[in-house]
């Protein structure tokens, strides 16, 4: 059933909320002891939510099962950004997004699997004592990162289901293309990030994944928003305007896969969409250093509050407050959050921040300048989301720290720059689903969904 017409039946008291809650999260804790898409599930609120809903379905998204990303919090569950750090944590308040969700008649039903902090492409950074996410495609193939759980779960569940997102760098088009979903990450500031446990905060943004680009719309129209508690939250709306005149196939992106890129080619042209081939040199050369310099800047400063004084876990305070401090991050964080944490303090310390983090926010202007002038003759601008299909597990294992952060290439660019994208599914190859991603100007999400919906696969 889709989520527009179970929505309309709970209005209608055609459908028990309860009976659908119940049936939902026994589907997700069965497929979740092989597929591992889920850290907690939030039972109890979810049915207590349901019964509230039950006796008055008036919201607009009256019962709708909704699983959220574990960096996003929520009142009284635990959320840890997938980290061993956080564990235990139970926020005494919920996300703005999660507030205007529940108002709304929205089920939350769990938190999402996901790379430690947001830190990876294929959600095999998970903390410690976790297991991976596996693609609902092919067990022994990724799901993508870092919102992998979100996208693995809506992909194979049976149930009318949309989850929230968050990111960063790539973190929701990336999962959406392995999975074959529809992932929308919108506008920088459109949608709150208070609470937020936050990777860079000037790239994350909240968003959303769905079988279908439509129900993507659904969702942002619900959450997005001014909000007074977050500084970074936008005043202005989307721009009303959906009309797509003009679209660009980036040039660069091209360089990928050949069945990837023979599949868009293929859909482009069936669908008799029309589109000029343009060429973004800055964002193609520079894209992936500045985004990389930026995050890990960023993440360093954000992740020192865990310290095991005030916030992550805690252990008997022995020695000095360096040695209690280091022996917690020592053991709590994994590999991949020590390797960006080392990374951004380099970048930023004395000596190296002209060097380093300076050129590249200098290199960051210049790439949303370079999209801005694209966005002057263009509606749109396309790409492969990925550059490959989803890899195997074995494969990854393989991959240096460099070839890892080479698969953020097509999607770092439009993060950079805050621009809203969608990454749709436009079917498969070698069996397994390619995404489309969609780049619109700021604020032109509405672009973005009338494409969408034409050449989707689902």
């Amino acid at each position: 059933m889709q989520v527009q017409e179970y929505i309309k039946k709970v209005q209608n008291k055609e459908i028990s909320v309860i009976k659908t809650i119940r049936e939902i999260l026994k589907e997700a804790k069965d497929i979740n002891k092989d597929y591992h898409y889920f850290n907690t599930f939030s039972e109890d609120l979810a049915l207590g939510q349901a019964e509230k809903v039950e006796k008055n379905p008036k919201g607009k998204l009256a019962g709708l099962p909704v699983s959220v990303k574990d960096c996003i919090c929520v009142e009284g569950v635990e959320s840890t950004a997938g980290s061993y750090i956080l564990k235990g944590y139970k926020p005494i308040f919920n996300a703005t997004i999660i507030d205007k969700l529940t108002r709304e008649g929205a089920i939350i039903i769990g938190k999402t699997s996901q790379d430690e902090f947001g830190f990876g492409s294929f959600s095999t950074n998970v903390s410690i004592n976790r297991q991976p996410p596996k693609n609902p495609h092919d067990k022994e193939r990724v799901t993508g990162g870092s919102s992998g759980g979100s996208a693995g779960f809506t992909a194979i569940t049976k149930h009318p289901h949309v989850s929230i997102a968050e990111s960063t760098g790539g973190s929701i088009a990336c999962p959406a293309s392995f999975c074959g979903v529809a992932g929308l990450t919108p506008t920088y500031g459109l949608v709150s990030r208070s609470g937020l446990i936050d990777y860079a905060n000037s790239l994350d943004k909240i968003g959303v994944m769905a079988k279908s680009s439509k129900d993507t719309k659904l969702i942002l129209d619900v959450i997005k928003g001014n909000d007074t508690k977050d500084s970074t939250s936008l005043k202005q709306d989307i721009n009303k305007d959906s009309s797509v005149k003009k679209i660009a196939l980036i040039k660069e992106s091209l360089n990928v896969d050949k069945e990837v890129r023979e599949l868009i080619i293929e859909k482009l042209e069936g669908k008799k969409i029309k589109y000029d081939l343009i060429s973004l040199p800055l964002a193609e050369k520079y894209s992936l250093a500045a985004y990389y310099i930026i995050a890990t800047s960023e993440a360093s400063t954000n992740l020192a509050k865990y310290s095991g004084i005030r916030y992550g876990i805690q252990e008997e305070l022995t020695g000095n407050f360096d040695d209690y401090f280091s022996k917690i991050r020592s053991h709590a964080f994994n590999k991949e959050s020590k390797r960006r944490i080392i990374l951004g303090t380099f970048a930023r310390m004395s000596g190296f921040r002209d060097a380093y983090y300076l050129k590249a926010m200098k290199a960051r202007t210049l790439i949303i300048e370079e999209y801005k002038k694209a966005f002057s003759k263009y509606d749109l601008l396309l790409s492969p989301a990925m550059p490959i299909i989803a890899p195997k597990f074995t494969e990854t294992q393989k991959l240096t720290p460099m070839q890892n952060y080479m698969m953020d290439v097509l999607t770092v660019g439009p993060n950079l720059a805050g621009l809203p994208h969608l990454s749709i599914n436009i079917g498969k190859a070698k069996a397994m689903p390619v995404g489309l991603q969609i780049i619109a100007n700021h604020l032109n999400e509405n672009k973005l969904f009338t494409l969408g919906e034409k050449i989707e696969t689902q």
